[in-house]
């Protein structure tokens, strides 16, 4: 019989895989506390001080908060793209190069803006702006 007294190893806790996993539990809780934030933003949009888009002759297209189409001073007959992208030939005639203004209310969805962007596009004009109010308090691009 073996009567020595075994030695007993005192268990050893190994400190840096739990840290590994700590500092990558913290990188995550600190980039999806970002991302979240972010869609928290609310935003205000500035007055544009710039030059006032109604002194370059251009075509006016107006977007209600409805989504209805004003294309110098026509209204489309639906809202539909190709609707749209007819009258806004129609409006151009035999312009080259003509600057489209887009003038919508601050009601209009994303969609009826993008709508127009898209049109504008697949017919080749290139130069698109939009219409900003020039004064606190005042009218869009300087009209009634």
């Amino acid at each position: 019989m073996n009567f020595r007294p075994r030695r007993r190893e005192t268990p050893e806790l190994n400190l840096i895989p739990m840290i590994d996993v700590l500092i990558v539990l913290l990188i995550f809780l600190v980039l999806t506390t970002t991302f979240s934030r972010e869609a928290e933003l609310k935003i205000h949009l500035p007055e544009a001080t710039g030059t006032d888009p109604s002194e370059d002759p251009g075509i006016e297209v107006v977007v209600d908060a409805e989504g209805r189409y004003v294309i110098e001073h026509r209204q489309t007959v639906n809202n539909q793209p190709e609707t749209v992208k007819k009258a806004l030939r129609l409006a151009v005639g035999e312009r080259k190069d003509p600057l489209i203004i887009i003038d919508a209310d601050k009601d209009a969805t994303h969609q009826a803006v993008m709508t127009v962007l898209d049109v504008a596009s697949q017919l080749g004009y290139r130069h698109v702006t939009f219409n900003a109010m020039h004064e606190p308090g005042g009218t869009a691009g300087g009209k009634p």
